[in-house]
């Protein structure tokens, strides 16, 4: 049977779609989505939640023209289906395919790339007087999860929204998960609005009632404007929503396609802020969602699909492969970083009952539950509230406990004021675990965590640290929670390195490194988990006969400038490699300190992540790109040391 959905090339294929099209094809759409994001990885729940809703906004509005934009973006997979990128829709987080989130240069039916949350109502805000001043009329759409709604920053919008009396559309996707369960008093709230009645209706058949009492003109006007507010306190008490401007209409069900196109038409043209409450299912028609504790959050790679697929592919549709998937193998049965610091966390709580631990509604990615599991008075989510996570660290800090946030590279740098504010100018002992420092893999550059070293660096009082395996983590750590400095500790989503058992580190010691080899043609200063992949390149030089020397440096504030003197004056080369951008990473500031130390400066190279966005692909490949795997580092080795004048003939590699 030929699928709905290999005939929808562009929105305007959706026009003459019967309900019962519709139904078919949003079946077809959960399909193919569950088909290959357990092929490729991605965010299933979100996608499967926003079906419907997808359907009915490409129907209601033209978004060629009017502007959709999706906060976080991560649920746009139905989007792109529909947008002409169905059959891309198989290279999904694939390098050179599909982007896992929103991305202009994809589709002009995207608008945004966005990775982080909260951004949704005040981009949308912004785009929407950016049109007026340049006399353009076209409706502006924000999409935003419940999720999302814990942001400061989405209330910032709203509160400008509401001020500006703009026609702007915010539609609160509500499914009372982020990524783990919506947390906060802002859950409970909206769990009262989801079991209240359609209040707009009941104040339009009120209005209705009195319009036929005998009174006209401002009599008649102030009878309904209290008639409004008592309806309003009545069923909802105050509505958050109105109080900030907005005309408050739902909830709907998200699920009824029926339901949610009618609320679209009916709030089209409204010319004043507008909010509608949508409620969904995360993981919608994925069997095991419902009590999943992420809600089918993310697929897992390799994975037959959980639904039994009810719309097959036909032949040569996108599912059926216009090229074949080529998904990455499933990694081997070791622990990953996250992994290890999470065992860390747990056991240095049981060493020490100041120990607490935090993260910003990411319990599942940083390894968290298990510590809430067994530590459940000491654990906080704050929800997506990196700023607010990290001031309440600094109070944690400052009543005598020795808080743990751990919180991914790219979200910390939401919390750059706080970190500098509330922890290191106060001195407030704060141990940041930075996961998904470097390169993320598949999820791109809104998640790559590439800058962490260059915002942490110049703060006093903060230390900023790696380890070159998981031993050495928990290590760092436990040296970290000693220390009456914040430290910052950074690795990445990966598994920690093989044979990492039979390297025992010495003794943490402040701003110290560790040789890790000798040699004596040249030397490598790698910086946490490229210290394994400078082993690699080192033992492999050996065997062409280059010597090299490798030191792990541990430390990125402050730099061993001793290490950096005696390397200096002892190698005729040093050859500098970390998984961070060149400007103001590590590589910088070990040129910093030789300059400090009065070093020779002119024999130090570096290698790390260019001047640009790095886009999605496996972590492997875009080391391998970047010539930061161990053949990369090898190359730039060679190449050191023949300007070095050390080598004289080629090596070949």
């Amino acid at each position: 049977m030929t699928r709905i959905l290999d005939g929808i090339n562009s929105p305007a294929d959706l026009k003459p779609l019967s309900v019962e099209q519709l139904k078919q094809l949003a079946q077809e759409i959960r399909d193919e989505i569950e088909l290959v994001t357990h092929q490729t990885g991605g965010h299933l729940g979100s996608a499967l939640g926003v079906v419907e809703l997808t359907l009915a906004l490409h129907r209601v509005f033209d978004l060629s023209d009017d502007r959709l934009i999706w906060d976080v973006s991560h649920q746009v997979y139905p989007h792109k289906l529909v947008t002409g990128r169905r059959d891309r829709f198989r290279t999904l987080r694939q390098f050179g395919g599909l982007s896992g989130f929103a991305c202009p240069a994809e589709s002009p039916y995207d608008v945004y790339m966005f990775g982080h949350a909260g951004t949704a109502v005040s981009t949308a805000l912004g785009v929407l007087c950016g049109d007026q001043h340049r006399g353009r009329e076209r409706k502006v759409v924000a999409v935003v999860g419940d999720g999302s709604m814990t942001c400061g920053v989405a209330y910032e919008g709203l509160n400008n929204a509401g001020g500006l009396k703009k026609n702007l559309l915010v539609i609160l996707n509500d499914n009372r998960w982020s990524i783990s369960q919506t947390v906060g008093a802002l859950a409970t709230y909206l769990d009262k609005i989801r079991t209240a009645p359609l209040y707009r209706e009941a104040k339009q058949e009120l209005k209705s009632l009195i319009e036929k009492l005998p009174l006209v003109g401002a009599p008649m006007e102030r009878v309904l404007q209290t008639v409004a507010h008592g309806v309003k306190h009545t069923i909802h008490g105050v509505n958050i929503f109105e109080e900030l401007g907005f005309d408050y209409f739902g909830p709907v069900d998200g699920h009824d396609l029926v339901a949610v196109e009618k609320a679209l038409r009916q709030v089209k043209d409204i010319q004043k802020p507008v909010l509608l409450h949508v409620l969904t299912e995360k993981g919608h028609g994925h069997p095991g969602a419902e009590t999943d504790s992420q809600r089918a959050h993310a697929a897992k790679v390799g994975a037959a699909p959980a639904m039994k697929l009810a719309s097959p592919a036909a032949p040569g549709s996108s599912a059926e492969g216009s090229g074949k998937i080529e998904a990455p193998k499933p990694p081997a049965p070791t622990k990953t970083w996250t992994q290890v610091f999470a065992e860390s966390a747990i056991e240095l709580a049981r060493m020490d009952k100041r120990v607490l631990a935090l993260n910003a509604a990411m319990p599942e990615g940083t390894g968290l539950a298990k510590f809430q599991k067994e530590f459940p008075d000491r654990y906080y989510d704050a929800g997506i509230c990196e700023q607010h996570a990290i001031a309440f660290a600094s109070g944690l800090a400052l009543a005598g406990n020795r808080p743990i946030a751990a919180i991914y590279s790219t979200f910390l740098q939401r919390a750059f004021d706080q970190i500098m504010h509330e922890v290191c100018l106060n001195k407030n002992p704060v141990l940041f675990c930075l996961d998904r420092g470097g390169i993320a893999g598949d999820d791109g550059p809104t998640h790559h965590g590439v800058f962490d070293i260059a915002y942490l660096r110049p703060f006093p009082n903060l230390c900023v640290a790696a380890p070159k395996d998981g031993h050495e983590l928990f290590r760092m750590m436990e040296w970290a929670l000693k220390q009456d400095i914040s430290v910052a500790l950074r690795y990445p989503r990966s598994s920690v390195p093989d044979g990492e058992a039979v390297m025992f580190s010495k003794e943490i010691r402040l701003g110290e490194a560790e040789w890790v080899r000798e040699g004596k043609q040249g030397a490598i200063l790698a910086y946490g988990a490229l210290v394994y992949p400078s082993l690699e390149a080192a033992r492999r030089l050996a065997e062409k006969g280059l010597d090299l020397a490798v030191v792990n440096a541990r430390f990125a504030k402050p730099v061993d400038e001793d290490a950096v003197q005696r390397l200096c004056a002892g190698q005729p080369f040093v050859l500098t490699v970390e998984d961070h951008q060149l400007l103001g990473g590590f590589g910088s500031a070990v040129l910093e300190a030789a300059q400090t130390c009065g070093a020779d400066a002119r024999k130090i190279a570096r290698i790390g992540i260019p001047d640009r966005f790095i886009e999605h692909g496996t972590r492997a490949k875009l080391l391998e790109m970047l010539g930061l795997d161990a053949a990369g580092i090898a190359r730039s080795a060679v190449k050191c040391a023949e300007r070095a004048g050390v080598i004289t003939k080629p090596i070949a590699l």
